[in-house]
């Protein structure tokens, strides 16, 4: 598989989104189009109507985004000897704010078989191959480690978050990480790991807990997991002079030390 050249379908369909995700159907075992568009947009896809769509999605591919994605599928899975599985492109969802505010409006959503990328027109190519190391890095991960990824605990998501970030640290340097990377000093993370996130490390990721942890949502710290799974992998990562790809098949309780 390889680059799905989204741009044509989107010049067609834009404005039908529902439509659209018809053309994913055969990657979404029993899934409806309209469901499927629900799960995207709630990771950052554009929601219709969108004003001058033909214009953004021109923009796109004036910035060669396809054509840069394309280059970095390829380096990584040479480098991480990763799958080969399709990549969609979408735009992102201009009216995000928060989304804006916090990651320059682009987003990304990895599963073990596919890949979307939901970008803006104002990214740059470094943000771009940033983001796809980011996403790319879960897609390696979660095909490696041999647990699935239904039964995956909060240790193992803060460890595939942390995982990921790494990557791009170990690809880019401290520049292109996301900021959530700066919000807490390690003494403040050795904290929060012992007192919040190793009581619960074994919340399901099916529990509304699992979730409220790993964002920091009501009482809990802002990006406690992402943060904390951050600190975790970059010290065993530093500890053990460990290589992204060779972490992707690590246990998660032994990068943790657990």
């Amino acid at each position: 598989m390889s680059v799905i050249k989204t741009d044509k379908w989107l010049l067609d369909l834009y404005d039908k989104p529902i439509e659209l995700c018809e053309k994913l159907l055969k990657h979404f075992d029993g899934a409806y189009a309209d469901e499927i568009y629900n799960h995207l947009t709630s990771h950052g896809m554009y929601k219709y109507p969108i004003k001058n769509g033909e214009d953004l999605i021109r923009k796109l591919q004036d910035n060669k985004i396809w054509e840069i994605v394309h280059l970095e599928k390829q380096q990584l899975q040479t480098l991480w000897q990763g799958p080969d599985i399709p990549v969609f492109i979408f735009p992102s969802d201009p009216n995000d704010r928060k989304m804006k505010q916090n990651q320059n409006g682009k987003s990304g959503l990895a599963f073990k078989d596919k890949l979307f990328l939901f970008i803006s027109k104002d990214n740059t190519e470094k943000e771009i191959r940033a983001l796809f190391t980011h996403e790319y890095n879960h897609v390696c991960r979660l095909s490696r480690y041999s647990k699935k990824e239904e039964d995956y605990v909060l240790l193992d998501t803060i460890i595939l978050e942390g995982l990921a970030e790494n990557a791009v640290f170990e690809r880019f340097g401290d520049k292109l990480l996301a900021n959530w990377t700066t919000y807490y000093s390690e003494d403040q993370l050795e904290k929060l790991w012992k007192e919040l996130i190793l009581p619960n490390k074994n919340t399901l990721k099916v529990k509304r807990k699992h979730q409220e942890i790993l964002y920091g949502l009501r009482r809990y710290p802002k990006m406690i997991g992402y943060c904390v799974g951050y600190y975790l992998v970059k010290k065993y990562k530093k500890t053990n002079e460990l290589t992204s790809k060779e972490l992707l098949g690590i246990k998660s309780n032994v990068i943790a030390q657990v």
